[in-house]
């Protein structure tokens, strides 16, 4: 046993459910190196793993909290989080119905109010009269940390402006999650979200990430992913590598890899269910070459057939090449004047 340092550790009570993980409570030494071990609810694992004397603890200051909740586990939740939104004057919640199991299931009693996208603009001036009567208010959103992709924003700004402390409590993030576990590179990546409802917005953006050398990471409603492999795959060209990851820390959690080409082929046959989060690799790093004419032509066309305007086009293809836009654009007018005249005239 030379050289192998062995560490006692005090008698351990653990306790267990079904629907709750192991929890370890060290307790004083005791002669007995037997674990007792008891079985315990939900509702008393929630009180169990929150200390209860709070005596050395100095007491939260007046503020917006933004409190980042589980995106699927209801056990992914900070001790902090738990004590902030015990302690909070109000909570802000998207769905009030889907935050309240999360805050049953901590036994937490607090106030709760709806705050979303469609309500913000009419809740923003009570909650700031709140904040600026010294309470404690926390904002959740579904799922993760709110601001990122869900309300949360506009009200931190206007906290800001206002000298109101806007407080983070990190916690759960699907971006974060989904992109530790992908296999592809973390040093640098991109989070673009949801893409623009707008097709030829949406297809700019595509253009714009493809040809970053980071990871790019969407967020895709289940019943576009299809939709949204057929729009990516011109643009990064099908031998791109991608991870698609569903339902993260839920029972159904699946990672699936491979090619945008792959993909195409394995989601034309099936439509997965569940929240998505959508990664492609990023370009690979090569000496900066002009595109050839038919690629030139190539994007030109997909962007004024989505109803840019030539000089429009023009300026997105020649802003990502080292061609200078005057190259770019005497090649649009001798492939699409015509076009472009033919269409003018129609209009007219």
């Amino acid at each position: 046993m030379a050289g192998m340092v062995i560490l006692r550790l005090p008698y351990a009570s653990v306790r267990a459910s079904a629907i709750c993980p192991l929890s370890i409570l060290f307790r004083s030494p005791v002669p007995s190196r037997t674990p007792a071990v008891s079985f315990c609810s939900s509702s008393e694992f929630a009180d169990i793993i929150v200390p209860k004397d709070d005596s050395k603890r100095s007491p939260l200051k007046p503020g917006l909290y933004l409190v980042g909740t589980p995106i699927g586990n209801l056990e992914d939740i900070t001790l902090r989080a738990i004590r902030v939104l015990r302690s909070a004057n109000v909570i802000l919640s998207e769905d009030t119905r889907h935050s309240g199991k999360l805050l049953q299931y901590y036994n937490i009693k607090a106030q709760l109010l709806s705050y979303h996208k469609f309500n913000e603009a009419q809740r923003e001036q009570a909650v700031l009269n709140r904040l600026k009567q010294g309470e404690i208010v926390a904002l959740i959103s579904d799922a993760g940390t709110p601001g990122i992709s869900d309300p949360g924003t506009l009200l931190a700004k206007m906290c800001a402006k206002e000298n109101i402390d806007v407080i983070p409590i990190p916690g759960a993030c699907a971006v974060v999650a989904a992109l530790s576990a992908s296999g592809l590179d973390t040093d640098e990546f991109t989070f673009v979200g949801f893409l623009p409802k707008h097709s030829g917005t949406r297809k700019e953006r595509l253009f714009v990430s493809s040809n970053e050398t980071r990871t790019q990471i969407f967020y895709v409603p289940p019943h576009k992913l299809s939709q949204f492999i057929d729009e990516t795959t011109p643009c990064f060209g099908e031998s791109r590598r991608c991870v698609i990851a569903r339902e993260i820390t839920k029972l159904h959690e699946e990672f699936w890899r491979g090619s945008l080409g792959e993909a195409k082929q394995e989601f034309l046959i099936r439509q997965p269910k569940g929240e998505i989060t959508l990664l492609i690799e990023g370009k690979e790093e090569t000496k900066a070459e002009n595109p050839t004419e038919s690629q030139l032509e190539q994007e030109l066309a997909v962007l004024i057939s989505d109803g840019q305007s030539l000089s429009s086009a023009v300026k997105t293809v020649a802003e990502r090449t080292s061609m200078r836009k005057k190259e770019v654009y005497s090649l649009a007018l001798k492939k699409f004047g015509k076009q472009i005249q033919v269409e003018d005239e129609a209009a007219d």
